[in-house]
């Protein structure tokens, strides 16, 4: 089954197009993003992945708003010479990576007025991601009107938290009346390594504990009791949490009325700050971890307490998880710094061989980018290393739902 996957930002659209029989098996065919809408110039990058050599394709032009973005996608995917189709009817599914849609959704589903209107109503909740993901909804419907569309929402793999972990202690009514909730992200990511884990580890989802740990430009963890989440690191939006590359994760929210007194900043300019300027950016000017890790080694004083502080929020979660599962089967490092930084994942394990986190640091140093585990021997608790991926999640669930609620 071929399945298109779209995940549409406010000036971008990144898209991959697969064809799917199951999680092991399946092909991308094509994959980009269209980037700087509604700017002087647009940029698509399309890469073909149909032979042995990546054929990349890069264009530069005006793309006014999402639905000529959309098109260009179509022209591409079905162009005679760079494209992989030869008619957009091939196409049998849509999936859309939908930022959150609170507790009305707990899984993924199929595209209705309905869920298109609490989209809509949680625009408040996601005023930078539901809006234009509802956009790539309305696109892809007029442009596949033929296949199915299906949402799935990023928040979704959260909802099985109890309410001891998602109620924040604010008077009740913010909650009622507000829907003011820890809700969590990187759902679609944590809820895949949940089952790679498992399969990984040779035993049922549903008898699997861990701690996953998406480490990105975007951080975030949760705590997954026998498969599902119990706890996790974001909050009401992404801001919450750990150290991440541009945003500051946990503070006291006292400090931001100081600061906004001291500077005369309003809360947009906070909450860009917070948003943009933090994270590691904030503490030592830069927000990729490879320049931070070889700054530090260089003798960047900031650079080491950036590193320092990233691996000490994360250590404090790792503690905390571990204390409200029963048991531990793994922790599991995954996404960019996850999957490609031993000097951070060293950073993070140093120190807490006292919970059974005793890291083998040749195996940590390995170039290796296959699924693997880099505990010592004979260590008590296993430390994986596994890649996500989000777009095979998408997919796969949208194939589920096309085939469970025939037309």
């Amino acid at each position: 089954m071929k399945i298109l996957v779209i995940n549409a930002g406010s000036s971008s659209i990144k898209y991959q197009l697969m064809d799917l029989e199951d999680a092991h098996n399946y092909t991308v065919l094509a994959s980009g993003l269209v980037e700087k809408i509604g700017e002087s110039t647009g940029r698509v990058i399309h890469r073909k992945n149909m032979s042995a050599v990546e054929e990349k394709v890069v264009e530069e032009a005006p793309i006014p708003d999402h639905r000529k973005g959309m098109a260009r996608v179509v022209a591409l995917l079905t162009d005679p010479v760079k494209g992989v189709i030869s008619d957009a009817r091939e196409i049998e599914g849509v999936g859309h990576r939908v930022l959150s849609c609170g507790e009305v959704y707990s899984d993924t589903v199929r595209v209705t007025p309905e869920v298109k209107a609490s989209i809509r109503d949680f625009f408040p909740l996601g005023p930078l991601h539901n809006p234009p993901n509802l956009v790539g909804i309305e696109v892809a419907e007029e442009l596949f009107p033929h296949a199915p569309q299906v949402a799935v929402f990023d928040t979704a793999f959260h909802q099985t938290m109890p309410r001891k972990a998602y109620l924040y202690a604010v008077p009740y009514e913010w909650y009622k009346d507000y829907r003011l909730r820890r809700y969590g992200f990187h759902g679609t990511s944590h809820k895949y390594i949940a089952q790679e884990t498992a399969n990984y580890l040779g035993k049922p989802l549903d008898q699997t504990n861990l701690i996953s740990l998406h480490l990105g430009n975007g951080c975030s963890m949760s705590a997954i009791r026998n498969g599902k989440c119990v706890d996790t690191s974001m909050g009401v939006t992404p801001l919450e949490g750990l150290v991440m590359g541009t945003r500051s994760g946990d503070i006291d929210p006292a400090a931001l009325q100081y600061i906004m007194g001291q500077t005369g900043m309003d809360i947009q300019q906070m909450t860009d700050a917070l948003n943009k300027k933090s994270g590691l950016k904030g503490l030592c000017g830069g927000n990729d971890m490879r320049e931070v890790v070889e700054a530090a080694a260089n003798g960047s004083n900031r650079a080491q307490t950036a590193l320092d502080i990233f691996a000490y929020r994360i250590q404090k979660y790792i503690g905390a998880y571990m204390a409200v599962l029963p048991r531990v089967d793994a922790l599991t490092f995954t996404a960019g710094i996850g999957e490609n930084s031993a000097p951070a994942r060293e950073h993070i394990c140093r120190g807490l061989e006292h919970l059974g986190i005793r890291l083998d640091l040749e195996k940590n140093n390995s170039p290796s980018r296959q699924p693997r585990e880099i505990q010592q021997d004979g260590a008590p608790l296993k430390l994986l290393i596994l890649p996500t991926n989000e777009e095979l999640q998408i997919a796969l669930e949208t194939k589920d739902i096309i085939l469970s609620t025939p037309t």
